[in-house]
Formats: C-alpha cells, sequence, structure tokens
C-alpha cells in the first residue's frame, strides 16, 4: 500500500511542480506590472495654463460677437435709409392726393352753377366725346388713371358718359383721379409702416448685439467694469398731414 502511494506521488509530482511553476511566474508578470506602471499625476492644474485657455474662449467670443455687432449695425443703416425712402414716397403721395382732393372738391362746389347752353348737335356730341378721351388719355399718361380705368372711358363703360357736357365729365375725371391718388396714398402709408417696424426691429438688434460687444470687449481688460445698459429713448413720430383723418392719419416715423 505504501508504495503504490509513494508511485501515484512520484507520478504526479512533475504536474504538480509544472503549475505552481506557472503560478508563480503569472505572479511575477503582475507585480512587475504594478511596479512599471507611473503613478498618476496627482499635481494641481497650473493656474496661469488655465487663465491663458479662459482668455482665449473671451477672446474669441469677443471676436465673433464684435463681427455680429457691426453686420446688425450694417443691416440697421440699411433698414433706417429704406424707411426714410418709404417716408419721403408716402409723403409725396399724400401731397398727391391732397390736391386731387382739393380739385375735386373745387369742381363740385362750381356743380350747383347752371350748365352751359350748347346746341344738341352730333358735331357738340363728337367734341364733348373728344374732350372726354383726350382728357382721360392725358389722366393716364400722368399715372392718374390706370389701364383699365382708361379702357372704360374709351369703350364709354362704368358711368363714363361722352354725352354729358365738359364741364360735369371733368367733375368725373377729378372725382377718378382722387379714388386713384387715396389708393395710391394708402398704399405707400402702408408701406411705409411696414418699413418703420423693419427699422425699428434691426435698430433694437444692432442695440443688442453692440452691448453685448462692449461687454466681452470689458470682460478682456485686467479689471473689467460693470457694463452700463442705456435705456434707448422712444421713438419720435413725424408729423402727420393736416387733411388725414380716421385711421389714416397714424403714419409712425422714427427720426432718431
Amino acid at each position: 500500500m505504501s508504495q503504490t502511494l509513494l508511485h501515484h506521488f512520484l507520478i504526479k509530482l512533475p504536474e504538480a511542480v509544472a503549475i505552481w511553476s506557472a503560478l508563480l511566474v503569472l505572479a511575477l508578470g503582475v507585480l512587475a506590472a504594478l511596479v512599471a506602471r507611473p503613478e498618476p499625476d496627482t499635481a494641481a492644474p497650473d493656474p496661469a495654463a488655465a487663465e491663458a485657455a479662459r482668455r482665449a474662449d473671451l477672446r474669441r467670443y469677443a471676436d465673433e460677437v464684435a463681427v455680429a455687432a457691426a453686420g446688425a449695425a450694417r443691416t440697421a443703416r440699411r433698414r433706417r435709409e429704406q424707411w426714410l425712402a418709404a417716408q419721403a414716397e408716402a409723403d409725396r403721395a399724400w401731397r398727391a392726393y391732397d390736391e386731387a382732393e382739393t380739385a375735386a372738391r373745387r369742381l363740385a362746389g362750381a356743380a350747383v352753377l347752371p350748365e352751359p347752353r350748347t346746341p344738341r348737335t352730333p358735331a357738340e356730341y363728337a367734341a364733348r366725346e373728344r374732350w372726354l378721351h383726350h382728357a382721360a388719355m392725358v389722366a393716364h399718361w400722368q399715372g392718374d388713371l390706370t389701364g383699365r380705368q382708361l379702357a372704360d372711358v374709351l369703350a364709354h363703360r362704368n358711368g363714363w358718359d361722352p354725352r354729358r357736357h365738359p364741364a360735369e365729365q371733368e367733375i368725373v375725371l377729378a372725382r377718378a383721379v382722387r379714388e386713384g391718388r387715396r389708393v395710391g396714398w394708402r398704399t405707400a402709408a402702408e408701406r411705409e409702416q411696414r418699413a418703420w417696424r423693419d427699422a425699428e426691429l434691426a435698430a433694437e438688434a444692432a442695440r443688442t448685439l453692440a452691448a453685448e460687444a462692449y461687454a466681452a470687449a470689458e470682460a478682456l481688460r485686467p479689471d473689467p467694469v460693470p457694463v452700463r445698459r442705456t435705456v434707448p429713448l422712444a421713438p419720435a413720430r413725424a408729423a402727420v398731414p393736416a387733411g388725414a383723418t380716421g385711421a389714416a392719419r397714424f403714419r409712425p416715423a422714427r427720426v432718431g
């Protein structure tokens, strides 16, 4: 029995030695790796490097905001010029309408006078028709009658009667011119209001970006000072023509 156990031990001994040798080599390898691994850098970060990185970010942001503010300022100037042009156009349209209104009112006052007596002959009616056609074409060339209105006059449609006396035809023509100029003035006034709103929005955007650019530039200084934000003045309104009434009187216009 003892010889059998000794024989079994001698047979298994090389295998055990090999296993223990492998485990020893593995342990030595792990130990060598742990010894060779560099220790983590636990030193505190460099304050100068952190400050330099922060200032670089501030400078990049300040440059970007400055570019945006310059573009917004150009847009605001362009919008303001467009509004000034629209305002001048609206003023011209108002003066033209006021002149047409005055002329139509003067002719309407003269309508109470008795109509001049003229012979009712074919030649007289032909002369009245020629007068109406000529007056309508002159009004069309001046921009007071549209092409469709001129066609109605020449075709004697929509109330255009060549048999009327020229004095009566002149009143009808003056009223048509007045209504056309009224439409033109209201269209110009609405266009001016839209241009004014666009200019106001562009000016507000330019003011906001300018303040932001100033704050970013101040942040780059060694001892930045607090940014003082000013309250924009209320927009001034241009004078409204005295003859306008109702909703048509309101035409906002910023002067500053």
